[in-house]
């Protein structure tokens, strides 16, 4: 099968590489775009370019001919996914920390599609992208907590359709830094790729309409950090991290959308050395692509995270 991917040059791009930059475009690996650009099947501003160390410019528009192989994915039965719920449409999980969804450039194994194909391998091809077989929505590789895949490709548009209706009830247990003023209030932000670094999202005008909702629970004494429950009324990619960056109160432990911090002797340690984002998908709640039934599931905090809050005094059951 043969992709067209096309896309102009942002200002934060300026002076990249070509092969990186097609790297980005196709989701591809770095050897395999490269590959491509030598392989004449990438234009920059309509002209063919076979150079991968081309310095793109602003406004160039690069376009790129990919050709998507079928890759098998391979089931895994050693990933241990833990399992909460599972019927003839349906699959939810109980993500734990580090494991990623599913494969994509340059991971081809060890994701929680593999593991969940080894259990359910009429998973495979749902929803049409075989990288990506049953995946409804997704959590970052260091968030915790529960998400579904479809089983079925009406399950599969039954559920996605849900979610674009904004129908599916997804809240997130968060620790930030800081306090916000407010007890509860609505983050109404566009989000897009950021102007400053590619890699990354950032609240940008003309963005992608993006909206959540926070409520505080519990703060913690000082206004060191506050422990916050998000509702996601739209799903955008690292949507309650970069809007709570956004408001000034980055979520906990996480590098790449909060500054790395300097040591207080008044905060926990624990705060400074947990290595990954305090974010958990606490509650989902959807109706049942075939019975109509409401379904919902809830993630109790995982234990590191837990000590984390225990060391601001912070009870997360409270």
């Amino acid at each position: 099968m043969i992709e067209h991917r096309s896309e102009e040059v942002a200002p934060a791009m300026a002076g990249e590489r070509l092969d990186r930059f097609v790297a980005m475009l196709g989701d591809l690996s770095r050897s395999d775009a490269t590959a491509l650009v030598k392989a004449g099947a990438v234009t920059v501003g309509g002209a063919v370019s076979t150079k991968p160390s081309l310095r793109v410019a602003e406004g160039d528009l690069v376009a790129a001919e990919i050709e998507r192989r079928e890759h098998v994915l391979e089931p895994d039965p050693s990933i241990e996914v833990p399992v909460v719920h599972v019927d003839d449409d349906v699959i939810v999980v109980d993500k734990p920390a580090g494991l990623v969804v599913h494969p994509g450039a340059g991971l081809r194994e060890g994701t929680i599609v593999n593991g969940l194909l080894a259990r359910f391998p009429d998973m495979a091809g749902v929803g049409g992208d075989p990288d990506r077989p049953g995946v409804v929505h997704r959590l970052d590789k260091g968030t915790t907590g529960v998400m579904m895949f479809a089983r079925t490709e009406d399950a599969h548009a039954d559920l996605t359709g849900q979610l674009a209706a904004r129908t599916v009830e997804r809240r997130y247990l968060t620790l930030a830094w800081g306090s916000p003023e407010a007890n509860e209030g609505l983050i109404d932000a566009p989000l897009g790729r950021s102007p400053r670094d590619a890699t990354r999202q950032a609240v940008v005008a003309g963005g992608r309409d993006s909206r959540t909702h926070y409520t505080v629970a519990q703060r913690a004494d000082g206004g060191v950090a506050a422990l916050l429950w998000c509702r996601l009324e739209t799903g955008r990619t690292h949507q309650i991290r970069v809007h709570l960056e956004a408001i000034g109160h980055p979520v906990v432990g996480d590098d790449r959308y909060g500054a790395r911090r300097r040591r207080d002797p008044g905060i926990p340690d624990a705060l400074y050395d947990l290595d990954r984002p305090f974010l958990h998908a606490a509650h989902l709640g959807f109706r049942h692509p075939s019975s109509g039934e409401h379904l919902a599931f809830d993630s109790p905090l995982p234990d590191g995270l837990r000590q984390v809050a225990a060391a601001l005094s912070i009870d997360p059951d409270a």
